[in-house]
């Protein structure tokens, strides 16, 4: 397995990571077996990173990974860092209702994490969007005395523009950002990427297969449940899938000449991006697992980089990344 280190201040970690979310919540109903199977087959694979929110599925994700974790052998559990976003208020029928980034609030949102995880410390902890009634400086401030008594080892950021990841490293040092990238999610290269690697913060890159959308498995027949989050988001709708749909199949005919899927292609994109950039995948079954970590061996050169570029340009995707009501809660879309 390749490694790549979380910015400055960080640790080194696999090339990939394990993006957990999808075995909890919001694309429909997930296998628990196959779930722990596959965070197990990843341990073993070499993967060292897990991501994880303790908002997913309210807690559900958090309790999975704790007993994939202790199912698993020494080594390998020992190799594990977890990565964890907190912050996301919701109520008992699986409502959003904002998010909490007061101090208190993100010492009792670590002691829970602790505990469903079965861990004595978090390896990289976040808010999931900021907070917008305290400041990102008192967020921050409170993860780094989490961090001095030992409960957390890294600060991290999600979602955040420039301005706010100065401030945030102002405060204290940050590990790295996690942001959406992709081939069609590319907002993060005009300011925001110049500024992580001004400032030394490592990206962890999520949706690099725009949540399955240019993986090359979707179809426009494919039936959504409704707790499905596809179901509601604007790049899975009507015309809009039908144009984004088209630029996988443009994406498509250069995996075929090189041999490799979409998926590795898309993947393999997002790895050509940098060292500093570390794509989580989100993998819910060994099969996919196997086919996202067999992008690791697709070399991309200029002329695939140009044939890319020239499929699936900068803004070609038809659609915002989320909902209208979410992007309203995006620091980094501002």
């Amino acid at each position: 397995m390749r490694t790549r280190t979380l910015g400055t201040t960080g640790p080194r970690v696999s090339a990939l990571g394990l993006g957990c979310m999808g075995m909890s919540a919001l694309y429909g109903e997930a296998d628990r077996a196959e779930s722990i199977a596959t965070i197990h087959a990843a341990l073993e694979a070499g993967v060292t990173l897990l991501d994880t929110g303790d908002f997913y599925a309210m807690g559900h994700n958090e309790m999975l990974i704790g007993e994939a974790l202790r199912a698993a052998p020494a080594a390998r559990r020992e190799q594990a860092l977890v990565s964890v976003k907190f912050g996301a208020l919701r109520d008992p029928e699986g409502n959003w209702s904002g998010y909490d980034g007061r101090p208190a609030a993100v010492k009792n949102f670590a002691a829970y994490s602790l505990q469903r995880l079965g861990v004595d410390h978090i390896d990289v902890y976040r808010i999931a969007r900021v907070d917008p009634g305290v400041p990102i400086e008192e967020t921050v401030g409170a993860i780094a005395e989490l961090v001095e008594k030992g409960y957390v080892r890294h600060i991290g950021l999600s979602e955040v523009g420039a301005d706010t990841i100065r401030r945030a490293a102002a405060t204290a040092p940050i590990t790295d950002l996690q942001i959406e990238y992709s081939l069609i999610s590319r907002g993060i290269e005009d300011r925001i990427l110049p500024t992580t690697r001004e400032l030394g913060i490592g990206i962890t890159a999520y949706g690099v297969l725009s949540r399955g959308l240019i993986s090359g498995h979707f179809t426009r027949d494919r039936q959504l449940a409704a707790n499905d989050f596809r179901a509601h988001s604007p790049r899975f709708q009507g015309e809009n899938l039908d144009h984004n749909l088209g630029l996988v199949e443009a994406l498509r005919k250069i995996a075929e000449q090189k041999g490799v899927s979409v998926a590795q292609l898309a993947i393999a994109w997002v790895l050509s991006r940098g060292e500093d950039i570390v794509p989580l995948i989100g993998a819910r079954s060994r099969e996919r697992l196997t086919e996202a970590l067999g992008a690791l061996d697709v070399t991309v050169d200029e002329a695939d980089l140009a044939a890319i570029e020239a499929a699936v340009p900068a803004d070609a995707a038809a659609g915002d990344r989320y909902p209208q009501a979410q992007m309203t809660h995006l620091d980094s879309e501002r």
